[in-house]
């Protein structure tokens, strides 16, 4: 299940580049997000561990990034969290991969949800706002999203003539994933997130997606409760192992 779930993962979110060095998916993204520019450890390998690490070093120092690997309970091989802890890598960013399974969904509304599977300007903006990204990623982020091919949708709610939260869907091999739930901090405390995430689990169900996931950092307490509250059990952990 946790193989199934990575190999969803990394097609539903894309990276620039994607390559395969013996058993380890390797992706770049400029930079932006660690989710697109980390090794992800999740088939057999044949090397000898050492020889890859600097491997994979050497191919993100070349383009200026930190090596960073993406460690689930799956990662192979299972000694390489222990052996890249020795080598200097930090742990960070410890996240839980959550699943809702369609047919425990009950439906609720979501209230001024809007979805729309085209990707739009305003709302690629919109995300880049709310998020705060920096503007030197503006482009990269435009470039990743819009890899993102069908079936997919993107979800807003607008107050004042803007849009003040927003959400992607992802439908991929029966899962529906999510991503980049945000609201604007003027208008957090609302409802807005669980709007957002009950008008895509809408959307995934009538898409006839049989599960929905989405990943979720451990510091973040109330993104946790309101995933709680909408039936999200954990199935796993990762943490990403960094090496400036």
């Amino acid at each position: 299940m946790i193989r199934l779930i990575e190999e969803i993962s990394v097609n539903a979110w894309p990276a620039l580049q994607t390559s395969l060095y013996d058993g380890w998916v390797l992706r770049f993204a400029g930079g932006f997000s660690r989710r697109s520019n980390s090794i992800l450890p999740l088939y057999p390998s044949q090397k000898e561990i050492i020889q890859k690490i600097r491997m994979c070093e050497s191919l993100y120092r070349e383009r200026g990034l930190p090596t960073v690997f993406k460690i689930t309970p799956a990662s192979d091989p299972r000694e390489l969290d222990p052996i890249l802890a020795d080598e200097g890598y930090q742990a960070e960013a410890e996240t839980s991969i959550q699943l809702l399974p369609f047919e425990k969904w009950g439906g609720e509304t979501g209230g001024d949800v809007s979805t729309q599977n085209d990707l739009a300007d305003e709302w690629l903006a919109s995300l880049c706002e709310l998020n705060a990204y920096d503007p030197r990623h503006h482009g990269t982020v435009r470039a990743l999203t819009a890899l993102i091919h069908p079936p997919r949708t993107f979800a807003s709610i607008r107050r004042e003539g803007r849009i003040v939260a927003c959400g992607l869907g992802v439908i991929r091999n029966g899962f529906m994933s999510v991503f980049d739930i945000v609201v604007d901090a003027k208008f957090r405390r609302r409802g807005f997130g669980r709007q957002i995430m009950a008008g895509l689990l809408n959307w995934g169900k009538e898409q006839s997606a049989g599960t929905a996931f989405l990943q979720v950092m451990m510091n973040n307490p109330t993104a946790r409760t309101m995933y709680a509250g909408l039936g999200f059990c954990e199935e796993y952990r990762y943490v990403y192992r960094v090496k400036g």
